[in-house]
C-alpha cells in the first residue's frame, strides 16, 4: 500500500468538558486525520488527545528558556518527577489564549481552571511514565514526519518553519520534545484503552436491532446554522439570540440560500466553509436532539430551532438514506507525487508540478506517461493509478481536491504531508455497503460510545497506583 493511503479517519468523543476541548485545541499532539467529506468510517480509534494545530503560534509553552515569566516552585511530584507552578501557568495560558479566539468559549473560574489543569498534567505524567515502562516510544523519524506534515499543511519548507518558530521565540528542540510526548500519549491511550473495549457479535446484533426499532438505522446528511450562546448570558441576550435563530430559520424555510446564511451567520467555524454540512453519516452518530428534529422532515426542509448546550441550531435535511440500502461513492484516481526534500522545497516542487500539468492539459503528454517519468510514489509504474478508493481513504487535502474534480479533469498542484501531488479523477461509482461493512460501522459506533468511560477507568487506575505528592505554594 502506498504512503498516501495510510491515513484513516478517527472520531473523537465529544463528552469532555468545554475547557478540556479548548485545551485540546491549544495543545500540540499526535497526528490524526479527519474529514467532513467522508461518508462513513470503517473503524478508527476514538481519541481523547488533541491534534496538531497549524503554524503560526505553535505554543506559548515552548518559549525560549531564559525568558522567565514567574517565580517557579514545585506544585506536585509524580513518581519523583516534578510539576512546577510554571508548567501549570503555561498550560493555563494556552487554554486562555484559545478561549480568547472563540467567542463562545466557556471557562470555569481561574482557581477551578488551575486545579483542573494540574490534574490533567498529573494524569499526563503518569501515562507517559507508564508508556515508557512498557517499552513504548516515538522514534526521531516519526517526529520528523509529524513536523514535515505541519510544514506541508502550511505550505512552507522545514527551513521556513524553523525561521518562523525562531521569529516567534520558540525553541525547536523543546518543540520536538513536546510533540514527541503528545504523540506517545496518543499511542499509549489508543493501545491500552482499546484493549479494554470488548464488542461481541451479540452486542452488534442488539445495537442494530435497537437502531432499527428507533429509526436510527438511517443515514442522514444534515447542515446547520449555529447561533452560539455564551456561558452566563443574560436572559435578554438569550432571547435576542433565539430571535436571531428564528429569523434565520424563516429565511431558510422561505428558500434563501442556506449556504450563504451559514457563511454569514454561523458560529460553527468547522462547517462554515462547506455550507454547514456535516456530511452523510449514520443517525446513530448524530446528536439525538438533531435526529429527533428532522425525523418528520422531507429532504430540503428546515427544522424548528433547537437548543443545545452550544446554542441555537437551524437544521436542514440535505439527504436521507435507509442504511439497509446504503451506498457510498468510490473514486478511481491517478496521481503524480513529488516529495519535498532539503534540495527540493515545496515552492520548487509546485513549480515543477505546474509545468507537468501544463504539458498534460496541453496534450503534449498523457497523465500516465508523466506519472511513470516523474512520480516518486509506488504507483508510478501503474501510471499513477491508485485503484478504487472509499471516502476517507486519502488524507483530507488530497480527498478534498479529488472530490472537486469531474472525470478526466486534472487538479492544480496539491500539497499534503507526503509532498506535492497532481491528481486526475478517472471515474466514480456507487457501491452498496456489504453486511460486513455495516457490522464494522456498528462496531465503530459502539467503540466510540465506550471509549470515554474505558479511558477514564484506565486513567483512574494508573493514577491510583502512582505516588503523587501535592505541594503547597511557598
Amino acid at each position: 500500500m502506498n504512503d498516501l493511503m495510510s491515513a484513516r479517519l478517527q472520531c473523537a468523543p465529544r463528552t469532555s468538558p468545554r475547557w478540556a476541548r479548548l485545551l485540546a485545541a491549544a495543545s500540540l499532539a499526535a497526528l490524526g486525520t479527519s474529514s467532513a467529506l467522508a461518508q462513513f468510517s470503517l473503524g478508527g480509534t476514538p481519541s481523547v488527545s488533541p491534534r496538531i494545530p497549524g503554524v503560526p503560534s505553535l505554543s506559548t509553552e515552548l518559549k525560549l528558556q531564559g525568558q522567565q515569566t514567574t517565580a517557579d516552585y514545585i506544585v506536585a511530584v509524580v513518581n519523583q518527577e516534578p510539576i512546577t507552578h510554571t508548567d501549570v501557568d503555561k498550560r493555563v495560558g494556552r487554554i486562555m489564549d484559545a478561549a480568547s479566539r472563540n467567542p463562545n468559549a466557556r471557562l470555569p473560574s481561574p482557581d477551578v481552571l488551575r486545579e483542573q489543569v494540574l490534574e490533567a498534567l498529573i494524569d499526563e505524567k503518569v501515562q507517559l511514565q507508564h508508556a515508557k515502562a512498557i517499552g513504548m516510544g516515538v522514534s526521531d523519524a516519526e517526529v520528523d514526519d509529524a513536523i514535515a506534515n505541519i510544514a506541508a499543511q502550511n505550505q512552507i519548507s522545514l527551513q521556513e518553519l524553523r525561521q518562523r518558530m525562531r521569529a516567534d521565540g520558540l525553541d525547536y528542540d523543546r518543540y520536538r520534545n513536546s510533540l514527541r510526548e503528545q504523540m506517545l500519549l496518543e499511542r499509549v491511550r489508543a493501545r491500552e484503552v482499546n484493549a479494554r473495549i470488548q464488542i461481541s457479535d451479540s452486542d452488534l446484533d442488539t445495537f442494530n436491532a435497537q437502531a432499527a426499532a428507533a429509526g436510527r438505522d438511517t443515514d442522514l446528511n444534515l447542515a446547520h446554522i449555529l447561533i452560539g450562546v455564551p456561558e452566563g448570558a443574560s436572559a435578554d441576550r438569550v432571547r435576542q439570540l433565539a430571535a436571531k435563530a428564528e429569523a434565520l430559520r424563516e429565511r431558510a424555510a422561505a428558500g434563501a440560500n442556506f449556504a450563504q446564511l451559514v457563511k454569514d451567520n454561523t458560529d460553527d467555524a468547522s462547517t462554515r466553509d462547506n455550507g454547514g454540512n456535516f456530511g452523510m453519516r449514520p443517525a446513530s452518530r448524530l446528536p439525538e436532539l438533531f435526529t429527533d428534529a428532522v425525523k418528520d422532515l422531507k429532504v430540503g426542509q428546515v427544522s424548528k430551532v433547537v437548543r443545545s448546550g452550544a446554542g441555537f441550531h437551524v437544521l436542514k435535511l440535505i439527504e436521507r438514506e435507509n442504511a439497509a440500502k446504503a451506498t457510498y461513492t468510490q473514486q478511481r484516481a491517478r496521481h503524480i507525487l513529488l516529495r519535498t526534500t532539503p534540495q527540493q522545497s515545496i515552492q520548487a516542487a509546485r513549480a515543477r508540478m505546474a509545468d507537468i500539468r501544463k504539458q498534460i492539459v496541453g496534450g503534449q503528454a498523457s497523465f500516465a506517461q508523466m506519472a511513470r517519468q516523474n512520480s516518486e510514489d509506488g504507483s508510478a509504474t501503474r501510471g499513477g493509478d491508485l485503484g478504487w478508493a472509499a471516502p476517507g481513504q486519502f488524507v483530507p487535502e488530497f480527498e478534498q481536491a479529488l472530490i472537486a474534480l469531474q472525470p478526466g479533469q486534472v487538479s492544480e498542484p496539491v500539497v499534503t504531508r507526503f509532498g506535492v501531488h497532481l491528481i486526475q479523477l478517472i471515474e466514480r461509482r456507487e457501491v452498496q455497503l456489504t453486511e460486513q461493512q455495516k457490522r464494522e460501522a456498528a462496531r465503530s459506533v459502539l467503540r466510540e460510545q465506550r471509549f470515554e468511560s474505558a479511558y477514564e477507568d484506565w486513567a483512574r487506575e494508573l493514577r491510583a497506583a502512582a505516588y503523587v505528592d501535592m505541594r503547597d505554594a511557598p
